[in-house]
């Protein structure tokens, strides 16, 4: 079980003083999100205009729905140019869901939009089993991951997801199954993302934010 205390006493001077910010452009769980850092005592906040970014040490990127519609969300409110910059500076960034898939170069969902192509990969969709792909899975690590440090290898986390992130060289650093294998969790340069909800997951996912804060 996730022990928010024992977390906190790793770091009692950093604990609850970094900013997250959670952009809000109209396709997230933003209030799954902003309740799990507050269940670990984390100061965060909704990003709807670029300024909010001002004092934000942080960013998580959450979403659900269409990868088209979601990158027309962002340009329509001005946030795009944003990320883009954040990501450019490799400032810590944590992208969830969709959040992941809008990284890559494209997603075969929306073949004419573009994505911020900090990931070098098209996002496919699921041929197999039951689409979307909704409930827990297992997360495998291929190599050292600080997100999942301290969690154990093939830990359940809640998925909800009909397009999926082939693996990658180098930036994949855990692996799902479900009927292909594919990128769960990603890290390099500052930029993190997952597949899976971890505000959804339990004591698992509480701990990969702690460790994302943290050690990231």
């Amino acid at each position: 079980m996730y022990d928010r205390a024992q977390g906190a006493k790793e770091d009692p001077q950093h604990q609850g003083k970094t900013m997250i910010g959670i952009i809000d452009y109209g396709a997230g769980n933003l209030l799954s999100v902003k309740k799990a850092f507050d269940h670990l005592e984390i100061d965060a906040c909704l990003v709807r205009r670029k300024r909010d970014c001002c004092g934000v040490e942080r960013l998580v990127l959450p979403g659900v729905g269409a990868f088209g519609s979601a990158i027309t969300a962002l340009q329509t409110s001005g946030l795009y140019d944003a990320v883009a910059e954040w990501l450019e500076l490799q400032k810590p960034f944590l992208g969830i869901c969709l959040g992941l898939h809008v990284l890559c170069t494209g997603s075969s969902e929306t073949n004419n939009v573009p994505g911020f192509n900090r990931i070098p990969c098209v996002v496919e969709r699921f041929t197999r089993h039951k689409v979307p792909q909704i409930g827990w899975n297992q997360v495998k690590k291929i190599r050292s991951s600080l997100l999942l440090h301290n969690i154990p290898d093939n830990a359940f986390f809640y998925f909800l997801h009909g397009f999926y992130v082939p693996l990658l060289d180098k930036v994949t650093t855990a692996k799902t199954d479900y009927g292909i294998e594919y990128t769960s969790v990603i890290e390099q340069d500052g930029l993190c993302a997952v597949q899976f909800h971890p505000e959804k997951s339990g004591n698992a996912g509480l701990a990969l934010l702690h460790n994302w804060v943290e050690l990231c």
